[in-house]
């Protein structure tokens, strides 16, 4: 019995870190994120051995693994070229905590609005929902079955026995004819034949939204804190409503849910996966760079990167959840640096993200390749899309360098907005194909090159019509 709890807990503590099967090599990570980034070979590669530092990191002792801090990575380059696709993959490759934010959003202590300790707090909100829904499919199946006894029951309600004192053999028959009505009813209830059945059940009242206050001073969450402590006051309380089976199933399976997970065990192991394996992408770095004028509203920019210097370098920060340790997550931060640069952040923040890649714009050859490539390349969604309606939709190769052409076009006479150029381009070819679909006779449609140009060119020839369609 021991050696099999112990066997759980190793389990569960592989849960933990969100460790997929096989460790996965550098070059394995690369190839993952090359089906979804085209290019940017050197900041895949940082990643990667970012990645593979934390599985090298677990096999260590203890004592020396708690010493050896991640190696945070700064992402220089402008937008639409890759940097957050390749932080988010990164984090569904190992199941990781993953938060996107924006510097930006962040305030010096003492000014209105957000303090960046929040931001540890929403990745540990991550988190809990992350390991709430792993351990729900862990016992979905016993949930169901919990749900169907308590439909039967509701269908068919115990009786008393009427006459106490009449004879076993009586009582016996009657138990066993209740039992086939139940057998009965189970396999109406799995055949979908009795959905719109009416019972009654109770029914736990929705708790009001919490309200929320933000201030400087790190109480952001003191609705919610207030809504746990006093649950009374803001729902929780049950009553009895008479429904059809298809609802009744899906409110018995969330109270049998909340039942059967165990959320102080939900808490600690997401706590646990943050602190170990938690990835935060700060956006934006660039635009609380620079030093003070000490007017204007930029008056906050330094204070805003001393207040994320103890964060990035590892801190305990208080979460509705618990005590939350810093030094181990993993920090990927970005910024065009187009105005400021690198060397205009505080030095003490320089030496927090050692690991520096830039990333370049990308190229006609680029988008070739992302439109056709990648997994979820913007040629295969469009087909999809439009297959629903029974229309077949075929891209010749050079419709596709003249989208890619002229997306590389527009970025470089209006502003470069890297790859998210392609949506807008693809959106107006498609457009009347996409509005007219579904009256559509043809079952294929051929688009060619002079069909891109046909959509385009009134706005390609109005230079201010493209910097605002396009």
């Amino acid at each position: 019995m021991a050696i099999e709890l112990e066997g759980k807990i190793i389990r569960e503590d592989r849960l933990v870190f969100g460790e997929p099967e096989g460790e996965l090599t550098p070059q394995q990570i690369v190839a993952e994120l090359d089906k979804y980034i085209i290019g940017q070979k050197a900041a895949k590669k940082a990643v990667a051995i970012a990645l593979r530092n934390r599985f090298r990191r677990r096999k260590l002792p203890p004592e020396l693994a708690d010493e050896i801090a991640p190696k945070n990575i700064l992402m220089i380059g402008p937008t639409g070229v890759g940097k957050t696709e390749i932080s988010r993959r990164l984090a569904k490759l190992t199941s990781s905590p993953f938060l996107k934010i924006e510097a930006s959003r962040f305030t010096e202590v003492g000014y209105v609005g957000r303090d960046v300790e929040s931001m540890i707090r929403d990745l540990v909100r991550i988190a809990v929902d992350m390991v709430k829904q792993e351990k729900i499919k862990e016992i979905e199946t016993k949930a169901i079955a919990n749900v169907e006894e308590k439909l039967l029951d509701l269908l068919l309600p115990g009786r008393p026995l009427a006459n106490r004192r009449r004879e076993p053999v009586a009582a016996d028959e009657e138990q066993k004819e209740m039992q086939r009505t139940r057998d009965r009813l189970r396999r109406q209830l799995r055949s979908g034949q009795l959905e719109d059945r009416m019972v009654e059940i109770e029914v736990r009242e929705k708790p009001a939204p919490p309200f929320e206050f933000i201030s400087s001073n790190g109480f952001e969450e003191i609705g919610i804190q207030i809504q746990e402590i006093l649950p009374g006051m803001f729902g929780g309380k049950t009553k009895k409503r008479r429904v059809k089976i298809k609802e009744a199933r899906d409110i018995l399976l969330e109270d049998e849910e909340r039942r059967l997970v165990d959320m102080d065990q939900v808490t600690r192991l997401a706590i646990e996966r943050v602190e170990q394996s938690g990835i935060i992408f700060l956006d934006e770095l660039d635009k609380v760079a620079g030093r003070e004028s000490g007017v204007g509203p930029d008056v906050s920019r330094e204070g805003v990167q001393r207040d994320l210097l103890p964060i990035i370098e590892g801190t305990t920060v208080s979460t509705r959840f618990g005590l939350v340790r810093t030094d181990h997550i993993l920090f990927i931060a970005a910024g065009a640096f187009h105005v400021t640069k690198p060397s205009d952040l505080i030095p003490e923040l320089q030496g927090r993200f050692p690991i520096r890649v830039e990333l370049s714009p990308l190229t006609k050859e680029d988008f070739v390749r992302i439109l056709t490539e990648t997994e979820n390349a913007l040629i295969k969604q469009y087909k999809a899309l439009l297959a629903t309606e029974g229309v077949e939709v075929e891209f010749t190769p050079e419709a596709i360098e003249e989208i890619a052409a002229i997306a590389e076009k527009v970025n470089e006479e209006a502003e470069n907005i890297g790859a998210r150029r392609l949506h807008t381009v693809m959106e107006k070819v498609m457009e009347e194909i996409s509005f007219e679909a579904p009256n559509l006779t043809e079952s294929k449609i051929v688009i060619t090159r002079e069909y891109v140009q046909k959509q385009l060119s009134e706005i390609l020839k109005d230079q201010d019509l493209r910097k605002f369609i396009l």
